[in-house]
């Protein structure tokens, strides 16, 4: 754990980088918004459709 402490003092940040960023998310909310379904929107950006039901909330 102290080394986990000291990585995070120096900036270090671990785990997986995030799939969805606010442009990609932009994208995706404008589609769906298009009637667009979820699907489509998820192989055309290259994420699984599960991860874009959890990003695009309640609106999907």
């Amino acid at each position: 754990m102290e080394g986990l402490d000291a990585a995070a003092r120096k900036g270090n940040v671990g785990g997986r980088p995030p799939v969805m960023d606010d442009e990609r998310l932009a994208v995706a909310r404008a589609r769906h918004a298009k009637g667009e379904s979820v699907t489509p929107i998820a192989e055309a950006l290259g994420i699984g459709h599960a991860t874009l039901y959890r990003h695009l909330g309640e609106s999907a």
